[in-house]
């Protein structure tokens, strides 16, 4: 029964790309009979929004997503900025001790160094990347620094960068959508930002650390992610733990053929929630769009469970017509 989790990011309003993506985790999980954590990836900021936190679990909630671990849905803003509240072990901004702890691990075995090269990159590329947006390999220019050079380097000038170069042999995963995934880790994506210039650790040490430490033996996010998944199983192999098994869901896309976002039309969810559409509607353009249900009909997630494989899911990203969005508000 592999232990499953939904991981929304306050940075901005879900979208049926986010809903898409979180049906497939909570199929997986509950068709297993596994439990389901529910953990908040508030790291990002500054573009972490409280108000986007509270709406993407309303937002779950509608569309009859549940959770057996994390934050509940009410007092959310109390669990983010009260250490003591019941949701605290499942927001990020909760955990940057934990975080912490594990950089010193690594900079103690000099399996990470102070790099000083472009502020402004390295901060985006220590955020999780979407497709297109991979930051170029470095090219190794601080990587003859030691960890303790960083006591003589000013503070919030530097960043700290995992060394790949003793990964010589390619690794790899049995993607349960994307099949087999295979990369030379030094030429391909070369050494990355593992904390920023603040000392926050970056999105590839955070959800490591975090899936570890709660037990998730299934990951199912976007296939724009497949290149942080060897930066992760990367700090996995180092750090000695047993990483868990991946699920990469094709994108969905604007008519344009890029990632659906704010260019092609609100699609907010919450905008559907507070019209009072049916979520079921919505469930089951999304089954039907993964290869899970024949008709785009309602449906609710739960009528899925007994039918979901993982063989059926669609292989190719699927584009979101307008059209669908406006029958929904009709």
């Amino acid at each position: 029964m592999p232990k499953g989790r939904l991981a929304p990011s306050p940075t901005g309003a879900q979208h049926p790309g986010n809903a898409r993506t979180f049906l497939v985790a909570w199929l997986a999980a509950r068709s297993s009979r596994s439990p389901l954590v529910c953990r908040i990836e508030d790291i990002d900021s500054p573009r972490v929004k409280l108000w986007a936190l509270t709406q993407a679990l309303d937002d779950l909630a509608w569309l009859g997503l549940d959770w057996d671990e994390g934050p509940p849905r009410p007092g959310v803003r109390a669990a983010m900025e009260a250490g003591d509240e019941p949701g605290v072990p499942f927001v990020q901004s909760q955990r940057l001790a934990r975080y912490r702890d594990v950089l010193a691990e690594l900079k103690s075995r000099e399996l990470i160094y102070p790099c000083t090269c472009s502020r402004s990159e390295a901060s985006q590329a220590a955020s999780a990347p979407h497709a297109g947006h991979e930051p170029a390999v470095y090219p190794g220019t601080c990587a003859g620094r030691f960890a303790g050079e960083a006591a003589s380097l000013p503070e919030g000038t530097y960043c700290w960068r995992f060394r790949m170069a003793g990964f010589r042999e390619p690794i790899g995963w049995q993607d349960a959508i994307a099949g087999l995934q295979v990369a030379s880790l030094p030429g391909t994506l070369g050494d990355f930002v593992i904390a920023k210039a603040d000392g926050t650790p970056s999105y590839q040490l955070a959800v490591v650390v975090d899936d570890h430490d709660m037990g998730i033996e299934q990951v199912v996010r976007g296939d724009d992610l497949i290149p942080s998944t060897f930066r992760q199983l990367a700090l996995y192999q180092t750090l000695g733990w047993q990483a868990p098994g991946f699920a990469h869901v094709p994108l969905v896309k604007g008519p344009d053929g890029l990632r659906l976002a704010k260019r092609h039309g609100d699609s907010r969810l919450s905008i559907l929630r507070e019209a009072g559409v049916d979520p079921r509607r919505v469930i089951g353009w999304l089954a039907r769009s993964l290869g899970l249900a024949e008709e785009a009909s309602p449906i609710t997630p739960g009528e899925l469970i007994e039918t979901f494989a993982w063989e059926k899911i669609a292989k190719d990203p699927v584009m979101f017509p307008r059209e669908v969005w406006e029958g929904w508000l009709r």
